[in-house]
């Protein structure tokens, strides 16, 4: 792709508590991962309603990693209601005809940094091949 307007963007919602300072890791290690990402650090990403994740898609977001803490959340029962969200969310998403791949819901620690730049480097992969979000031909 040519220029950075023409990028498939990938969303991450970094946990403050465990993928933030995880992702900052990996800045203070030097490592590297695609520049088309865009990290927002949330306090907890189940505050986010499902017509969040399609309302990024609708506006060109190609790919969203939830980065959280896991079973490790200090919100008690907060991952086990973020991951019914997203099952919900997946739902929604074959309905319009979009691939579910392009949403991943990830423990990522604080000293995760292979594991954030693994992350990162096979949704930038994925994106790539799919393309803009409801082009897909057959969503997964």
């Amino acid at each position: 792709m040519s220029g950075r307007e023409n990028e498939a963007k990938i969303l991450i919602l970094a946990t403050e508590d465990c993928a933030y300072p995880g992702a900052n890791a990996v800045g203070q290690a030097h490592m590297s991962y695609p520049e088309n990402t865009y990290i927002l650090r949330v306090r907890a990403p189940v505050m986010f309603p499902e017509r969040f994740y399609l309302d990024c898609f609708e506006k060109g977001i190609y790919g969203i990693i939830i980065a959280s803490c896991g079973v490790e959340c200090p919100y008690e029962g907060a991952y086990e209601a973020l991951a019914s969200r997203i099952d919900k969310v997946y739902g929604m998403m074959k309905e319009r005809g979009l691939d579910t791949r392009r949403l991943r819901l990830t423990g990522i620690c604080t000293v995760c940094t292979r594991a954030f730049v693994k992350e990162v480097n096979q949704m930038n992969e994925l994106v790539t091949e799919l393309g803009p979000p409801g082009t897909e031909k057959k969503a997964a």
